[in-house]
């Protein structure tokens, strides 16, 4: 049953099968049903058809547990066909010999939970991982050993013992996911060895040989495609994922787009990025690929679905980065588009440390991170609030690999340049550029298509105008492309379409929508539904999730004034240092009242508008929230705050500051008095309001 509908949600009919190559040595591929999952020199092959799937990076301990299910629906309604989720170390064995899979760090369960779901999962076990967690995920008590007894806890290499508590970890994660693997008839498809590494590749072969020891035999293995190794590789034993990224908080340069992030937009023969992990990589990295790394298909695992802004580095990431930096690398060949992160999330609360990223720590210290948020500015943010732009651009976007992603994955890349590239019957155009280029246009469009129907002969497009998006209500629906007027012609005959009007050329009906309509159009099952809000298919029923902003009034008062600038130091790898505990004692600081007054049964969010430097929020003294400013509110959950004694506190903000603002926030800053930005401007309480749209019918039972 899982298979079957697994299989319904992501395959794309073919008549011809394929043989997948030979040379890639795996695990088990093939399931109880005997449906094998397999990889060829194009990418992935499932029960003997190719697919082009999608990626989204969501990290369960993240995320509160009993929103698992809800947020991985969602994803599933954005077209995301197989989740990718770090298990950081930190997370599970704080304490050595003492490991916790409770709660939000439940991973059998978030697992099980993607069963249920017909979504496939690729685990990335480390055991560095970083992610932007406290020592890139290592235990405190790790790298204590590692500064006590280099030669035998040496990290990241085969020293005797750090193999041997990463044989430990390694044990405990497959304890948790035992049965759930592929092979199984789970949805363990997948595995990352390690994160960023350079090798030697025996280390490589040690973890992923480990790690098939104590149980990972699953399809393929991975590891990340950056950067380039040092020394060679055995061809075939792990699949090199790659990525790029529109700009990122951990660049040194406080500039707008430094170095190479402009070449996220282009299409180009290269897989290989400049820009990722610059801080502890280099600034000049090799892109030249090699060419046996050709022979294996071109698949990513981070496309930046979003930016973190970090303490010396304020990104404020728009949205619009993220449907451009997937066409760029369709164009150029990749049959996998996999973002991270899809979903942001909140680091798990610690007493005695943040589980950020800091620059306080031994290693894995190249940036100050947020303490708690881990919003991303991506497509579902931390609350699971989507943003507008990258939710909607991108989904339609997936929508048109669900229904002809096999098709695509099958065409060669025919032509090439930096902004416009064809790949067999689809020509993808990108002039769009972050922040230098924000007027630009990005869209595929279909050139001696040979459409299949259903209920007519096939019919050719030779041009459009329109960007193709999916099939449903036996119509052909594509979209408006900004600026240019809606044509098709179709065998030799031009048509000017009427948008949202469906018309029908020799039996077969074709629709235009406007780009607002098809932002509010979800394909669910073989039918268009539309909504303003998010759409998400939750067993037979279609759910419908709004955010709005209630007229309820937040009382707060402020108590303290802030006590002036602090003094902003440099941190350990000199950049600056967000503030120590005692800095906090010159913060404003406000108290938030009523909020017991509020319905608890609402799905409630105080979102904060301020300026200044960084914003906390705590609830009893313990700290619930907190967010480097770049010009866009914060959000709280008020479940964490009702019945407590709930501070807001807010650092201002000195323009002679060492950190980077985008222009819009800078000129804030500029015309600050007295060169001090600091203001609360206002709170609001948002609701996710969630409702049945409609029920499905039930299957109907096979006849036996």
């Amino acid at each position: 049953m899982y298979l079957r509908a697994f299989l319904t949600s992501i395959l794309v009919s073919c008549a011809a099968f394929v043989v997948a190559q030979e040379t890639f040595r795996f695990g088990t591929n093939v399931n109880p049903d005997g449906v094998k999952f397999e990889v060829d020199s194009r990418g992935f092959i499932i029960g003997g058809k190719h697919v082009l799937p999608v990626m989204g990076e969501i990290h369960f301990a993240r995320v509160p547990e009993q929103e698992w299910r809800r947020e991985i629906q969602k994803m599933r309604a954005g077209g995301i066909t197989i989740i990718a989720t770090y298990v950081f170390w930190i997370h599970h064995e704080g304490e050595e010999g003492h490991w916790d899979w409770s709660g939000n760090k439940n991973l059998r369960k978030f697992v099980q939970i993607c069963q249920e779901e017909k979504m496939p999962v690729v685990l990335r076990i480390g055991p560095f991982c970083h992610g932007e967690v406290y020592q890139g995920g290592f235990p405190v008590w790790l790298t204590d050993k590692a500064q006590e007894n280099p030669q035998q806890y040496k990290l990241r290499s085969q020293a005797a013992a750090f193999m041997q508590a990463t044989h430990n970890l390694y044990q405990n994660i497959f304890k948790q996911v035992s049965g759930l693997l592929w092979k199984d008839g789970g949805p363990i498809v997948g595995v990352q060895i390690e994160n960023e590494c350079r090798g030697p590749w025996s280390y490589y072969m040690a973890l992923k040989n480990m790690a098939v020891e104590v149980g990972f035999d699953t399809p393929f293995y991975t590891r990340t495609g950056w950067p380039k190794l040092n020394g060679n590789e055995e061809f075939g034993k792990l699949l090199p994922l790659y990525g790029d990224y529109a700009d990122g908080f951990w660049d040194r340069d406080l500039t707008d787009m430094p170095g190479a992030y402009k070449d996220a937009f282009i299409m180009k023969d290269t897989r290989l990025s400049a820009v990722i992990a610059t801080e502890a990589l280099g600034k000049n990295q090799d892109t030249q690929m090699e060419t046996k790394d050709l022979s294996y298909p071109y698949l990513t695992c981070e496309l930046g679905g979003g930016m973190m802004p970090s303490y010396h580095r304020r990104i404020n990431m728009s949205g619009r980065e993220v449907k451009p930096l997937a066409i760029c690398k369709l164009g150029s060949g990749s049959n996998l588009p996999g973002y991270y992160m899809y979903h942001g999330g909140s680091n798990p609360y610690n007493p005695k440390h943040t589980m950020a990223e800091t620059q306080a720590t031994a290693v894995t210290n190249y940036n100050d991170m947020p303490h708690m948020s881990y919003d991303f500015q991506t497509l579902l943010g931390e609350m699971g609030q989507p943003n507008p732009i990258s939710w909607n651009e991108s989904r339609l976007l997936h929508q048109f690999l669900a229904d002809w992603g096999e098709e695509l994955s099958q065409m060669d890349v025919d032509t090439l340049s930096d902004h416009y590239a064809r790949r067999g019957s689809f020509e993808f155009h990108n002039d769009y550029v972050r922040i230098l280029n924000e007027s630009g246009t990005s869209y595929i469009t279909p050139h001696n298509w040979h459409l299949s129907t259903l209920n007519s002969k096939p019919s050719t497009i030779d041009w459009a105008t329109v960007e193709p998006f999916c099939k449903a209500d036996n119509t052909f629906y594509f979209i408006a492309i900004e600026g240019k007027k809606p044509q098709l012609s179709i065998d030799g005959k031009t048509y000017t379409a009427k948008l949202n009007k469906p018309f029908k050329v020799a039996g077969t009906t074709f629709c235009v929508l406007s780009r607002e309509k098809a932002n509010t159009a979800y394909k669910i099952g073989d039918k268009l539904y539309y909504s303003e809000g998010i759409l998400y298919q939750d067993g037979n029923q279609i759910m419908e999730e709004i955010w709005q902003t209630l007229a309820t009034k937040v009382n707060y008062v402020l108590t303290k004034e802030n006590g002036g600038l602090r003094e902003v130091k440099m941190g350990s790898q000199k950049v600056a240092a967000q503030p120590i505990e005692s800095d906090w004692d010159k913060a404003a600081t406000w108290t938030i009242s009523n909020l017991n007054e509020l319905n608890e049964n609402l799905d409630l969010y105080l979102q904060i508008s301020y300026r200044g430097d960084i914003a906390r929020i705590y609830a009893d003294g313990r700290l619930i929230e907190d967010n480097f400013w770049n010009g866009k509110p914060m959000l709280v959950r008020l479940s964490d705050l009702v019945g407590k004694h709930v501070e807001l506190k807010i650092l201002p903000l000195g323009k002679d500051y060492p950190i980077y603002l985008q222009k819009e926030q800078k000129a804030e800053l500029d015309k600050a008095p007295n060169g001090i930005l600091l203001s609360l401007d206002g709170i609001q309480i948002l609701e996710r309001k969630t409702e049945i749209l409609t029920s499905l019918p039930l299957p109907v039972p096979s006849r036996q």
